[in-house]
């Protein structure tokens, strides 16, 4: 299975955790790595480009920071963008059908803040929902989610476990299946 990480990170230099995931997956030889704001640092999509990145692909991963309960804005551009009718949805849009869309995202809060009785009121996988709700809009399978909580709390031994945690989770990582 091809699979494509999609990384947004407005600040890669300063990522501990993006950084290191990078790393990690950069030893895979069957994943390629697609920094957003690296290829676009005007934030001027190339929709051509990343649609044949995509058709290439079986996997897609949107892998970022949450920032404001959301994925960074030039990820929400790329959404806009590159998912477009009679592409992705519509009539004769059918090249995301059948493909399989995850998110692998890290959070400063810890994980007990994003539950529904912890400071963030909602869990990640509600927050999440809108990435969900488009894979299921494109007809694509929708992976759960890999998260690293609490990174401003995070040591070494714990990053360096979590990366590899990581590449484990892309390897086995199956579609969720709704009843």
């Amino acid at each position: 299975m091809k699979t494509l990480v999609i990384v947004t990170h407005p600040n890669m230099e300063a990522s501990r955790v993006n950084k290191a995931w990078v790393e990690e997956l950069k030893k895979q030889g069957d994943i390629t790595i697609h920094e957003l704001y690296k290829a676009y640092p005007d934030e001027n999509i190339d929709v051509a480009k990343e649609q044949q990145l995509v058709e290439a692909h079986d996997r897609v991963i949107f892998q970022f920071p949450l920032f404001w309960y959301s994925p960074p804005a030039l990820l929400k551009k790329w959404f806009d963008s590159v998912l477009q009718y009679g592409w992705a949805f519509g009539p004769e849009g059918d090249k995301t059908a059948g493909k399989q869309l995850g998110v692998a995202v890290s959070t400063y809060g810890s994980e007990e803040s994003y539950q529904s009785t912890g400071f963030n009121q909602f869990t990640i996988q509600e927050i999440l929902r809108p990435i969900e709700a488009t894979a299921k809009f494109i007809s694509a399978s929708y992976l759960p989610h890999f998260t690293l909580n609490d990174v401003s709390n995070l040591t070494d031994e714990r990053l360096a476990q979590n990366s590899a945690d990581y590449i484990r989770h892309l390897n086995s990582v199956k579609p969720v299946v709704n009843v």
